[in-house]
This record gives C-alpha cells, structure tokens and sequence, in this order.
C-alpha cells in the first residue's frame, strides 16, 4: 500500500477546489491532532473517531490558542468564513483519503457551528475575558 502525501494530495486539492488556502488544510489537521488529544485526555488515553461538532470546538480552541484576535483574519485570508467551510475542508479531505469518516459523518454536521464573531472576536472585546475551554461534547 503507498502511503499518502499530506502536502502532495493538498496541492491536488487546491487544484480542484482554489476556495480554501493550503494553510486551512493544514491547520484544520492540526485542529483534528489538537481535538484528539483532548478527548484522549478525557477518555483517560483511548482514542476515538471524533464528530464534527467536537472538532468545531477543538478548531476554536486552537485557532484562539494560536492566532488570539486575529483569528478570523488568518480564516478569512484562507477564504474560511464559517463552520460549514471547515466543513467542507473536513469532507475534501475526506474524499482524497487523507481523512476517514463513519456512516454518520455529514458536511451538515457542521453547519450548525458558532458565529464567527462570537466565537473568535468577542473574547478580545474590552470588558471581556477570553472564555475557558470548553470541553468538546461527546456524542
């Protein structure tokens, strides 16, 4: 069996689908390894399939983690406006291999995300103090 190119296969999806920067492919990666050690963590060290309501929280505490305020610049400039773009990204992924999914596992699972704005600039607005993690709900 070959082994799979992240980069390479990434290159070929941004040939197919120009919408989403390479970045927001890898990040989304990132936010999936990031989700996962969480629920691992929760799960005392088991390892299970993750929904796409548990990665939109893991892709909000990462994002916040790693680009605070000028998180939804960086998504935008990805052309990532909202949660049904990760969605989208998620299911790219999905369909060159790079990601596996169960039978239950729709892009409608992630159009029911958080607000942009609330999720990623509020926690920055005067007054406010960024909010604890949240922890990704199980399903």
């Amino acid at each position: 069996m070959q082994e799979i190119n992240f980069d390479e296969v990434v290159e070929r999806l941004y040939g197919q689908d120009p919408r989403f920067a390479r970045d927001a492919y890898h990040f989304t990666r990132e936010a999936l390894d990031y989700t996962q050690k969480l629920i691992s963590r929760e799960n005392k060290g088991a390892v299970r399939h993750v929904t796409g309501q548990e990665l939109l929280e893991g892709i909000r505490q990462f994002a916040l983690q790693q680009y605070g305020p000028m998180t939804v610049t960086v998504l935008d400039e990805w052309g990532v406006k909202n949660c049904r773009d990760f969605g989208e990204i998620v299911f790219n992924m999905v369909e060159s291999g790079l990601l596996q999914k169960t039978e239950k596992d729709t892009r409608e699972d992630f159009r029911q995300g958080y607000d942009f704005t609330d999720a990623f600039r509020k926690p920055f607005w005067p007054g406010n103090k960024p909010a604890a993690p949240k922890k990704p709900v199980a399903k």
